[in-house]
């Protein structure tokens, strides 16, 4: 929890207005996370599956990615395939419609993103679990921390899910040299 005062309180609330368009950094304690997935037993029941992406629906992923999100996503979800494991999670209905998908280490080691769930699926925990998923495997390969590349709009989001917290001076960040911006 925040104190009054204190680096954390003071870096989130600048970037807490809906209208800033900066896209910060955050930092999330994997030593310190929420246990288990076993708070989403909705989504087995209406036939969702949160599990890592196969080399074999790459295309497939990718093109949903690209399709329901943008360009740029879909190319740091298609890096996600060329690691060991696949540093890939995709959330899938009824074992036939992807719904969702997280990626880390796509743009840099330890980093989280992108991330992104079909507008018609949200507010179910989809993407809580995706974050949750992506998280424990970073953990898993021995980080003690993660980063949160670009949080922008969902900071509230990263800060309530995982205590994740905004990086002071994190603005531009890794994407400032993207062609174009």
């Amino acid at each position: 929890p925040f104190k009054a005062g204190s680096v954390r309180a003071q870096a989130n609330q600048r970037f807490r207005r809906k209208d800033d368009t900066r896209m910060p950094d955050m930092l999330v304690r994997l030593y310190h996370l929420p246990t288990g997935l076993s708070d989403f037993p909705d989504l087995a029941r209406d036939g969702i599956e949160i599990r890592r992406a196969l080399p074999p629906d790459k295309s497939r992923i990718v093109r949903w990615v690209t399709e329901h999100f943008n360009e740029s996503w879909g190319s740091e979800c298609d890096v996600t395939f060329s690691n060991k494991p696949v540093s890939c999670f995709v959330a899938v209905e009824n074992k036939v419609k992807i719904v969702g998908f997280a990626c880390y280490e796509a743009t840099c080691k330890d980093y989280f993103g992108p991330t992104g769930v079909a507008a018609d699926f949200r507010g179910r925990g989809i993407g809580k679990a995706l974050f949750l998923r992506c998280l424990y495997a970073m953990r898993e390969m021995g980080y003690a921390y993660a980063v949160i590349g670009g949080a922008s709009e969902a900071i509230e989001f990263y800060h309530k899910t995982a205590d994740a917290f905004v990086i002071p001076d994190s603005v531009p960040g890794i994407y400032r040299d993207m062609i174009g911006s």
